[in-house]
């Protein structure tokens, strides 16, 4: 008779659950980060299929950098959404709704991506010469925070035009979320996202709001990458090119931040300490190599998910094996242009309400930063990073942003990229900054939670 398995520990060889058993969990996984990672597509018209591809590529590399220790998955990042909708927005359709791919500008948001990436192998670099602490207190939650909310608050006015394609079917997915986060127990706590779509989805097939007509056309195979839609091919000089990659790099900034936060999650969830191993310079360039494979082959920046830290959670199965086979089943669903065009069937309502709560949630993660962190608000130098952080970002983002030329070249900065390296040279010039990275456990940098950054 086997041995009887003791779970309470945690299990940290998936191996002696079985094989039957080792995919069973890998697809718990890939469930687990799906509703979020397919998200993004919608919301910027990139393609779900390379998007999964990316996931699933993105998550075996940084296994690789990270010599196969942490239990990450990663998927579809939301923080890059803000330079996405500044540097290449939905257009208009007919009806004024905005659910028209830009065609022209996504391959330069692309661009910016993968060199958002090249960011974090610099200051994985910059980690593993000069110390952590010495290179994290130039990213102080009093930066990171404000420019994590006004991520947030620069998408809010797209959430409320794709709400008004169809209210009813924006409140049911609103809704849903909204009662999986609160009330949900186990692994409805952590799919609220999947959870909402399929809810909102049943309702829209009832009143009759999807249109099966692409479904039936596409193939049951095809290769998910587009030359047209590639970052690669982007990288141009042009000043399309440069405005792009100021735009999006700085979100790095954040990302970051949010990165490690994820880490410390993960180091408490299994028990092990990954920041210190294999160290905190490994995983953020696993995470850098990803983003900037993704953006090269077409796909949204990627980051560590807290969805699949849940999972750990509750499963307490800590072996990074079942993280790659849930990869590996990323990577087989990319192929399929049949569950690419099932997926482009849902409604641009039910993308509104899921973005309503999600939007919002990206502010709130900016402010439980700062709160977390215990920022200090009554000094009257954190007050002024904050705030002109925060109107840098709001201010010159209604107005398109700044403008000039260097060289003959135009360049644009949007009030993203203002604000980010505004609030970095804020906080370096100005006296008292008293910041410090407890490399210890990592928990000055808390993380993202169920909907992740």
């Amino acid at each position: 008779m086997s041995e009887k398995i003791d779970y309470s520990k945690g299990i940290y060889d998936a191996r002696q659950l079985g094989t039957g058993r080792m995919l069973i969990l890998g697809l718990q996984h890939m469930f687990a980060m799906f509703g979020a990672t397919v998200l993004v597509p919608l919301l910027t018209g990139l393609s779900v299929s390379t998007t999964l591809l990316c996931a699933g590529l993105g998550t075996l590399l940084f296994h690789l950098v990270t010599k196969g220790k942490v239990p990450a998955f990663l998927g579809s990042s939301f923080a890059y959404l803000g330079g996405f909708s500044i540097v290449a927005p939905m257009l208009a359709d007919a009806d004024g709704n905005l659910t028209v791919v830009n065609t022209k500008m996504l391959p330069y948001a692309c661009a910016g991506v993968a060199l958002s990436g090249i960011l974090y192998l610099l200051v994985s670099l910059l980690i593993s010469t000069f110390g952590i602490r010495r290179i994290m207190k130039f990213f102080p939650p009093v930066v990171t925070g404000p420019i994590i909310i006004s991520i947030g608050l620069i998408l809010a006015p797209s959430a409320i035009t794709n709400c008004e394609s169809n209210w009813l079917l924006a409140f049911v997915a609103l809704g849903t979320v909204i009662v999986c986060n609160i009330w949900g127990k186990g692994m409805v706590k952590i799919l609220p996202i999947l959870i909402g779509v399929l809810v909102s989805y049943a309702v829209a097939l009832v009143t009759g709001a999807v249109n099966f007509e692409a479904i039936a056309a596409a193939d049951w195979f095809g290769i998910p990458l587009h030359k047209s839609a590639m970052g690669l091919f982007a990288i141009d000089g042009s000043p399309e090119f440069i405005s792009a990659m100021f735009t999006i790099i700085p979100i790095a900034l954040a990302t970051m931040m949010e990165h490690v936060g994820d880490i410390a999650a993960i180091s408490a969830t299994v028990g092990h300490n990954y920041i210190n191993d294999p160290g905190l310079n490994r995983t953020l360039m696993g995470d850098g190599l990803a983003t900037a494979m993704a953006g090269l082959l077409g796909g949204p920046a990627n980051t560590t998910y807290g969805e699949n830290t849940g999972v750990l959670a509750l499963s307490r199965i800590y072996d990074p094996l079942v993280i790659r086979i849930a990869a590996v089943m990323a990577v087989i669903l990319s192929f399929s242009p049949k569950f690419e065009a099932v997926i482009n069937t849902i409604p641009t309502g039910i993308i509104g309400g899921i973005s309503f709560v999600l939007y919002g949630m990206i502010s709130a993660i900016g402010v439980r930063n700062v709160v977390e962190n215990h920022v200090d608000f009554t000094n009257s130098r954190n007050l002024i990073v904050a705030a002109v952080i925060l109107v840098c970002a709001l201010g010159f983002n209604s107005v398109g942003g700044l403008t000039f030329a260097v060289g003959g070249v135009s360049i644009n900065l949007s009030g993203l990229a203002i604000a980010a390296i505004v609030g970095i040279l804020l906080n370096a010039i100005l006296p008292g900054n008293d910041y410090e990275f407890d490399a210890a456990n990592g928990s000055d940098a808390p993380s993202s939670g169920n909907l992740q950054v």
